[in-house]
């Protein structure tokens, strides 16, 4: 049975999308953990390399994610406007248009990734291990956007329980599948690194398999036929307006890492593999929060199709407050505990001071990210993703780029100048978001006032 998204309380309409949606993405980062910490049983090289290649796939990773979201938008949408058939269009549109992608991204990607690790200062060993890696991620490029597309299907209906299933099992599988592909045995033959790679892809390739099943058997693609697969031009131009710019704004948080790591670059591998650690901690702190990101868009999209933009402005209002709440517990935690949880993943006492060198400072930028997600999102649903192109700019380069090469370069502050970049990046972006969703929400209900 569909989730009434049009009538349902908001607090237990929140609580049903969020919870199974955070928890699984919890699990998706523990996920990347595991990987870290495998990688760092093997050497600081091995984990920079690894913190290395992350920005690089992400930049792929980005054009799925932000399809997706346009997916889940234009899906919504036509649900809450009671256009069944038209939802369904769009979902197997989208699972079509995920395919080319693949295509075209693997091949790109394979071409361009050892240029980007080397502008990163890749070599070497260093470089062989990261361009071995990406090698073998970008093969399982097809999976990554299908799974994103199909999931769209899942949560537009509410259903993120299925999606949280997929993200569960797969990090036990890696528990398992990292030291078994990494060490060899059982008729496997050692891969070093490589086998993280090649463990995460197959992961994905069974996720496909369960995500394409669950779809079947709730029969949400009931009633569209294999010739509505066949890239149509109406719907294809619908996804790339509302997904294209979802997708930009997603690589431009790609660009941001890009830009980070490449000025942490600067003071050693050292500081690249803090980065990639302290962010595995800061992403733990705030993923029971992101779960409240996609609420707040399929809440928004199928009330914005249905004509009730007052449940519009109320969800985003409300996600906000569940946020702040949520989020004090991750900023506690990572202040109090960032030794401890440095120590976890390597032994290098410059990676680990480093580490919570960024960490003492993040937590101060933590509920910064509240109001910019889920304004951002709210701004997704209600067809207005130009934005998100805007402010991602913003915060992740326009900014940024000037600042670290004032503060971190010009003045020597180091890698702090770096972590306090971003402090002030992410700040004047959250309170100008703030301000102009509450103003575009506001004009929403002009209309019901006259």
């Amino acid at each position: 049975m569909n989730t009434d998204f049009t009538s349902m309380p908001l607090p237990k309409l929140i609580r049903l999308i969020a919870l199974p949606s955070s928890i699984g993405l919890i699990f998706n980062t523990l996920f990347n953990v595991i990987d870290t910490y495998y990688g760092g049983l093997v050497s600081t090289t091995a984990l920079a390399a690894l913190s290395l290649s992350f920005p690089v796939f992400f930049i792929v990773l980005s054009i799925g994610m932000g399809m997706g979201t346009g997916a889940t938008t234009l899906i919504s949408s036509s649900l809450g406007a009671g256009e069944k058939k038209k939802a369904g269009i769009y979902a197997a549109q989208a699972i079509t248009l995920s395919f080319f992608n693949a295509l075209l991204l693997t091949v790109v990607g394979m071409i361009l990734a050892p240029h980007l690790l080397k502008l990163l200062g890749a070599k070497d060993e260093y470089l062989g291990i990261a361009v071995a890696y990406m090698n073998i991620i970008l093969s399982g490029t097809l999976f990554f956007l299908l799974n994103s597309a199909l999931n769209a299907a899942l949560t537009s209906r509410g259903d993120t329980k299925t999606y949280r299933n997929f993200l569960v099992a797969g990090f036990f599988l890696n528990v398992v599948m990292d030291p078994w592909f990494m060490y060899g045995g059982f008729g496997v033959h050692a891969m070093g690194v490589g086998g993280i790679g090649f463990s995460t892809v197959i992961i994905q390739i069974l996720g496909s398999g369960y995500l394409i099943y669950r779809i079947k058997k709730r029969k949400i693609m009931e009633g569209i036929s294999l010739t509505e697969f066949i890239p149509q031009k109406r719907p294809m131009l619908d996804l790339f307006k509302q997904g294209f710019p979802a997708s930009l704004n997603m690589m431009t948080v790609a660009i941001g890492i890009f830009v980070i790591t490449y000025f942490a670059g600067k003071f050693g591998k050292e500081a690249v593999a803090a980065y990639g650690i302290a962010t595995r901690i800061e992403q733990l702190a705030l993923l029971p929060t992101i779960g409240l990101n996609i609420a707040a868009l399929t809440i928004a999209a199928q009330n914005f199709g249905a004509g009730l933009p007052s449940r519009v402005m109320d969800s985003w209002k409300l996600n906000i407050i569940y946020g702040l709440l949520i989020i004090l517990v991750g900023i506690t935690g990572v202040a109090f505990f960032s030794e401890p949880l440095m120590k976890i993943f390597t032994s290098d006492p410059n990676v680990i001071s480093i580490g919570i060198e960024y960490l003492h400072v993040a937590v101060l930028f933590f509920c910064a990210y509240i109001f910019l997600n889920i304004s951002v999102s709210t701004l997704q649903g209600i067809k207005k993703p130009l934005y998100a192109i805007f402010v991602g700019t913003y915060r992740q380069f326009l900014v940024p780029l000037p600042l670290f090469l004032l503060l971190s370069i010009h003045l020597g502050w180091g890698t702090k100048g770096i972590w306090w970049g971003i402090f002030f990046a992410n700040w004047s972006a959250a309170i100008f978001t703030f301000f102009y969703t509450r103003r575009r929400l506001q004009k929403l209900m002009v209309p019901l006032k006259k």
